[in-house]
């Protein structure tokens, strides 16, 4: 799924590789990273092309896998490719630097370089004499009747070339204040408004809104920022919770309902009616047409079809240099490979992409919270999860559906409120504990309170509150921390600096990126440069970057579910949660199938 980068680089070493789709064989070249060696592109193509050669009759008769236990005799031809391609670098001569009388600046004179104050170069004075003859044989066709102002104006350019440079631009002040007087006059004659607009703002007034200002007064001492005396909220658990017959506490994968089969119906024609102007036959000939038969595939035949699948993916908010890797691996993963009968090369082209993009979104390493919760309890110490994203993409409203979820199942939760920035951060995250708190009440967990918050107000260093609230959960026996941060613009240095410490400082176990679904291109921009920061600001040896991600408003963007490969692709971790809505049951796992499907919707 990645073969449009044919190089691989491992500590010191750099690998790069060629496929041979025809006969299943992979060449690899490897070499120390430190060097540069130019001719390493062509020797790997010509031990490629030599190798397939002396081999050709083998590979044909006995197949490539009857050939694994074989021993080739290829160290000699290898050795003196090597040679002759170590030869061809060195062949090259240096370029070598023009001497000064090659450069065009030998043949200009000194008289031609020399330019006096006031003077125009000669070929602007030649364009402006070539505009004024236009000018003038326009206005010539256009007002043929005119004649007296055409002899004027011979006479009066044989005046202007009398005149001094002096007079010439007196003359030309004269003729610019006299076009601006008319231009003043023009303007006065416009007519000028009844009535005019009365000075001063006026407040709006909406008109569904309420006129009455003490209802929106929150400014009473009594209730102003204190938890004890604010009254308990009444809100309807149904609202909060959505669906009231799931399973609590299961994790439901994405749903998508493939239309696959209505668009085969659809493409399917039927043969039995002939045309009636190509006979019976046209219509079979009309079906075979672009039907690939034992015919090894080449760049030609899958280009059109790749520049019609690359321009589908951007369309569905695929990251554009993304789309374009892709395609590029596709077509060097078929490129030679032979065809079975009566296989398009559409449906082929198509299949191996899917094939790329689900094993894209289904990582090397998946992430089980879970089973990870469970682990540190064993070690009887909090499980830490650090939220971190750009301004606006739901951290809150989701680490608030991941703490229902951790509490469905039976963990307790502290919330460290670290965004001590945006104004109300704290008091969103201290209504969502309340409302978790109602819909789980201690009475129903054995008098245990199954979620806090952890709070030290705005302007306040966040790695210093994420390290307080982990030391107080060791204390008191939670189960897991959220660590809320505060949103910020990768491209801001200072922001991603303090993300880089309070990660490096605080060590979590997982480090979520939030990125919500509505992105295409910047997705790789957004990631990219918060790895780079967690890297370059990180001060251990070897940095924590992100492990996973929470991809948001999934519920917004129908089929366009390109953000989704963008991001996997970028960082190769895992999407852990797909937030779906605005209830706190709206939380899924991906299901690399059902996101394949959406994307590959016509």
């Amino acid at each position: 799924e990645r073969g449009g980068n044919n190089s691989f680089t491992h500590e010191a070493l750099t690998l790069k590789y060629k496929l041979d789709n025809q006969f299943e064989l992979v060449f690899v070249v490897g070499f120390q990273k430190i060097l540069t060696l130019t001719y390493v592109d062509k020797l790997i193509d010509d031990v490629h092309k030599e190798f397939r050669d002396k081999y050709r009759n083998e590979f044909q008769q006995k197949g490539t896998l009857g050939l694994l236990n074989g021993t080739f005799d290829f160290k000699d031809d290898f050795m003196r490719l090597l040679r002759d391609a170590e030869e061809s670098s060195k062949v090259r001569a240096p370029t070598v630097m023009k001497t000064f009388e090659q450069s065009l600046k030998s043949q200009k004179t000194v008289k031609c370089m020399i330019e006096t104050r006031g003077e125009k170069p000669k070929e602007k004075v030649k364009n402006k004499k070539n505009k004024g003859s236009k000018k003038e044989g326009t206005e010539a066709v256009a007002a043929p009747g005119k004649a007296s102002a055409g002899d004027k104006q011979p006479s009066a350019a044989g005046d202007r070339e009398e005149l001094t440079k002096d007079e010439i631009l007196q003359k030309n002040r004269e003729e610019f204040f006299k076009r601006h007087m008319k231009a003043g006059e023009k303007s006065s004659k416009s007519p000028k408004p009844d009535a005019q607009k009365e000075k001063g703002k006026k407040p709006r007034v909406w008109d569904l809104g309420n006129s009455n200002a003490k209802v929106l007064d929150y400014s009473n001492s009594a209730t102003n920022g204190s938890a004890e005396t604010c009254p308990v909220e009444e809100f309807d658990p149904d609202i909060a919770l959505g669906d009231r017959n799931r399973e609590p506490g299961r994790l439901y994968d994405l749903e998508y309902e493939s239309d696959d089969e209505a668009e085969e119906e659809k493409v399917i024609q039927n043969p039995s009616k002939p045309s009636a102007k190509k006979g019976g036959l046209g219509g079979m000939f009309g079906m075979l047409k672009g039907l690939v038969g034992s015919k090894s595939l080449t760049r030609e035949d899958m280009d059109p079809v790749l520049e019609k699948m690359k321009d589908h993916l951007i369309a569905k908010n695929v990251a554009a240099e993304i789309a374009v890797q892709l395609c590029e691996s596709v077509a060097k993963k078929l490129e030679g490979k032979v065809m079975g009968t009566f296989t398009t090369v559409t449906s082929t082209v198509k299949q191996a992409l899917q094939e790329a993009l689900v094993q894209i979104l289904q990582p090397q390493r998946r992430v089980d919270v879970l089973r990870d919760v469970m682990d540190a309890q064993r070690h009887r110490r909090p499980y830490v999860v650090t939220f971190c994203g750009v301004n606006g993409v739901g951290k809150s409203t989701n680490l608030a559906k991941i703490s229902f979820w951790l509490i469905e199942n039976g963990f307790s939760v502290l919330i460290a409120a670290c965004d001590t920035f945006r104004a109300g951060a704290v008091e969103q995250l201290r209504t969502h504990t309340r409302r978790l708190n109602a819909l789980h009440p201690p009475e129903s967990h054995g008098g245990r309170t199954m979620v806090q918050l952890y709070e030290k107000g705005y302007g306040k260093d966040a790695a210093g509150i994420a390290m307080e609230a982990i030391s107080y959960a060791r204390n008191q026996g939670f189960d897991v921390v959220l660590v809320d941060t505060a949103g910020r613009m990768q491209d801001n240095a200072p922001l991603m600096t303090a993300l880089a410490k309070l990660i490096a400082v605080n060590a979590p176990d997982l480090v979520l990126f939030v990125g919500e679904a509505l992105v295409g291109n910047e997705a790789v921009d957004q990631l990219v440069k918060f790895n780079k920061a967690l890297a370059d600001h990180s001060m251990a040896q070897t940095p924590r970057l992100i492990d996973g991600i929470v991809l948001t408003k999934f519920d917004t963007i129908d089929d366009k579910v390109g953000a989704a490969i963008s991001m996997t692709y970028i960082t190769s971790k895992p999407i852990v949660f797909v937030g779906t809505g605005q209830t706190y049951c709206d939380l899924r796992s991906l299901n690399a199938k059902a996101v394949v499907a959406a994307l590959m919707k016509a």
